[in-house]
């Protein structure tokens, strides 16, 4: 009888990995002391190598402005600051010419400057001749000006400034009834860099302790708290500190680390929240803190890479601009959210290992075991059962007032603050400054005419400034005096301008020095060239390069929403009525910052004088970053209504259930952010002010109005059409959105072993929806 062979042992089933997230984070978890020691270590490492980098490239304007910075820097000499000292009575009631008093105190100025040897040269004095008098009486002829230079290096600039402060303070104090008032290039620049720093701290100082009571709030915890606040500090942290390093070859101005210290702590904490909580929440509902740990992998970390990466790709979009500000805020921004993302999917998986039911320690009295509750929210449940009842008519309350706070953004007027406007005038330099620009209009910030070719620094360049002066003393646009100063090979002219150096009244003055004066003062000066440079001439050509490369970058970032939306959720329609309500929820917050900074609103409440505009870099900012960070919440609501139409609910309770259910972490991180936001409206520069209001109205906007209201209303009216054709249920006892995910089925049909005697791993209902389809995976 012939041998049987023994049968072959069936072939076990390949067991597939799980994400890259839940790997990582198990990799972390497992080695939670080496990734906590790795990331201090890139942390300390990123901050010495930024603060070894030294000074960083320097931003220049767009077009003919920043050639003419170009063409400057290209000289490689000792750079010089011009600076004014405005002499005039308290009360501006007497005439300067005459008056013993006013012309005394010019005498001891011009004396003073001119014996600080070395501190201050060309020192000109409304005393110095009938010449002289003309050009430095204003014309009302109350106020006289004492003008001067104070030389480079740059490096030695600082103290030389501070040698010519003391002796003019000197004077004032020997003069009392007479205001002596200093303000020019190097004394401005250092009290708004003052300033930026001043504010730099005071916003990190109050952020940590603002989103850390916050945070107690919401987890009942301080140690569960205090878990999301470190990792945004240091993350931050780090990110400032390569900024510095990149800063060396990427232009980066001192707005961009505002700007990183805003997104950083906002967004480092938020990605930290979706996932702390989703842990928690699954140890609530019996989980071990290992299989907690897996879930929340699985889930909140893909959502949070998700989230960063589309937050980085939107920002990525401002590199189409070519504008060196935007360039470094999109660097800046994509640092920090991508350090954010990889601390949340590594060091907070490791600190949790670490800390295991430690993290719930310190608990709050009535707080801490309420906190940690899965539940849904009662008022958004409610808030959204009423919208898909009528969605047409709390839907169009809703739509009118966001369309009637949209409305002033059309009356939107795109500026830049000077250096006299962007500060309060209790900073001395600044309101001597306003001062300056009444008496003499365009003394502050005049523009700058850069001269350059063969004979720039010779008889044909002094022919060519002799007739510009000419041309200014007959036009209303043009101001004096006009000074030139040779810089290298090239020649540096000021010539002051008409207005405020924002306004309408200065761009026509730009207009006329660029295509009447300039072109009849260097007629027949064919080896020479010249550009315009300046705080007016920056902003007039900036708006002309914005106004062509804005269009690309709008459209760059609403196609990634759309391909991001369509893709994760199989739904056009939801995709396209997504984007619209974002679109929405900007408009109204542009509405905002024009109601109360462009018209003043909250001038009185804030601390501010509206210059009549909105930054000119803000809306754009604005709409790239809020367009990133909303997606956020986007698709953690529709992945939550998603899964509840897949398990066979009607399109109208999915809606009501998905809200419900995402209400209570999404409400949480909107305040965190907007608590952030809103610091910055607390800063003395006017443009933090109203990137703060800006970016805290959006949220707000989205969370609220957008999210319990237009979003439900606009899924509930189109129904069913919305998710397209529901799938056939699963053979087997998974969730029938298990049964789209390949990772989900071959998990359900091979389940792995588990490490330890604990539960098996085994994919729950929940879990499994929430994972479908693959970018869908969130907290």
């Amino acid at each position: 009888m012939p041998t049987l062979a023994p049968p072959t042992p069936p072939r076990r089933a390949r067991q597939r990995r799980g994400p890259l997230t839940e790997r990582l984070a198990g990799w972390s978890a497992r080695n939670a002391k080496k990734t906590i020691g790795g990331w201090l270590l890139l942390v300390v490492l990123a901050v010495l190598a930024g603060g070894a980098a030294g000074s960083g490239a320097k931003t220049s304007d767009a077009g003919e402005s920043g050639r003419a910075q170009q063409v400057l820097r290209e000289q490689r000499t000792d750079e010089s600051y011009r600076e004014n000292v405005l002499i005039e009575a308290v009360d501006r009631d007497r005439k300067f010419t005459g008056s013993r008093g006013l012309e005394a105190a010019a005498q001891d100025v011009a004396a003073a400057l001119r014996g600080a040897k070395g501190a201050a040269t060309d020192v000109a004095s409304p005393l110095d001749g009938a010449a002289a008098a003309k050009e430095l009486v204003s014309k009302d002829g109350r106020s006289g000006l004492v003008t001067f230079t104070v030389p480079g290096p740059a490096a030695k600039a600082d103290a030389r400034l501070a040698e010519v402060t003391a002796e003019v303070e000197r004077v004032k104090k020997a003069h009392p009834g007479v205001r002596v008032a200093m303000a020019g290039d190097l004394s401005l620049t250092k009290a708004v860099n003052k300033a930026a720093d001043e504010d730099l701290a005071r916003a990190e100082t109050l952020s940590l302790p603002v989103t850390l009571v916050i945070l107690v709030l919401v987890f009942g915890a301080l140690v569960a708290a205090a878990v999301p606040v470190l990792l945004a500090a240091t993350a931050t942290l780090a990110a400032l500190g390569l900024l510095g390093l990149v800063g060396t070859v990427i232009p980066a101005n001192s707005t961009v680390s505002s700007v990183v210290l805003l997104i950083g702590m906002a967004v480092g904490v938020d990605y930290s929240l979706f996932y702390l909580r989703r842990e928690r929440e699954e140890r609530a509902a019996g989980k071990l803190p290992r299989e907690a740990l897996r879930i929340s992998a699985r889930t909140s970390g893909h959502a949070v890479v998700v989230s960063g990466i589309t937050v980085m790709l939107s920002m990525a979009g401002l590199f189409l601009t070519g504008v060196d500000v935007f360039n470094g805020m999109a660097v800046g921004t994509i640092l920090v959210v991508g350090l954010a993302v990889l601390g949340s999917v590594t060091v907070l998986p490791a600190s949790l290992a670490l800390l295991g039911r430690r993290v719930d320690a310190l608990r709050v009295p009535f707080l801490g075991r309420a906190r940690t509750a899965a539940g849904s929210s009662r008022a958004w449940t409610a808030t959204a059962r009423a919208v898909v009842r009528r969605p047409l008519v709390l839907g169009g309350i809703a739509l009118v007032a966001l369309a009637a706070l949209a409305v002033p953004a059309l009356d939107m007027k795109l500026s830049q603050p000077g250096q006299i406007d962007s500060l309060p005038r209790s900073i001395a330099a600044v309101d001597a400054g306003v001062r300056l620009q009444e008496a003499f209009p365009g003394g502050p910030s005049p523009a700058q005419v850069v001269v350059w070719g063969e004979g720039a620094t010779g008889p044909a360049a002094e022919k060519a400034v002799r007739a510009l002066r000419a041309e200014a003393a007959k036009s209303d646009l043009l101001g004096e005096p006009v000074t030139a100063q040779r810089v290298g090979d090239v020649l540096s002219v000021k010539v002051p301008l008409a207005g405020s150096g924002t306004d309408a009244t200065s761009t026509e003055a730009l207009k006329s020095l660029r295509e009447k004066a300039l072109p009849a003062a260097f007629a027949g000066a064919g080896s020479l060239h010249y550009a315009v440079t300046g705080q007016t001439a920056g902003l007039h050509d900036f708006a002309e390069v914005l106004d062509g490369r804005t269009p690309w970058v709008i459209g760059f970032v609403l196609a990634l929403a759309l391909v991001i939306l369509i893709a994760a959720f199989r739904a056009p329609l939801v995709a396209v009525v997504s984007v619209l309500l974002n679109l929405l929820s900007i408009g109204a917050a542009y509405g905002v910052v024009v109601l109360g900074f462009q018209k003043g609103g909250l001038a009185g409440p804030l601390g501010f004088d509206s210059f009549g505009g909105v930054v000119n870099w803000l809306p754009l900012f604005m709409f790239v970053i809020l367009f990133g960070l909303s997606m956020d919440y986007h698709v953690f609501i529709l992945s939550r209504i998603r899964e509840r139409w897949l398990r066979g609910d009607s399109a109208k309770q999915a809606v009501v259930d998905g809200v419900g259910s995402s209400a209570g972490v999404i409400t949480s991180a909107a305040v965190v952010m907007i608590a952030v936001f809103a610091l910055f409206a607390t800063l003395s520069g006017i443009d933090y002010k109203m990137l703060g209001v800006g970016m805290a109205a959006a949220i707000a906007i989205d969370a609220t109005l957008v999210r319990g209201v237009l979003f439900p209303a606009a899924l509930a009216l189109l129904g069913e059409r919305a998710w397209g054709t529901r799938p056939a249920p699963a053979d087997d006892d998974t969730d029938a959105a298990a049964s789209e995910d390949p990772e989900a089925t071959e998990t359900s049909q091979a389940p792995e072993t588990p490490e330890t005697p604990e539960t098996p791993e085994s994919t729950t209902p929940t879990e499994a929806a929430e994972r479908t389809p693959a970018l869908t995976r969130n907290a």
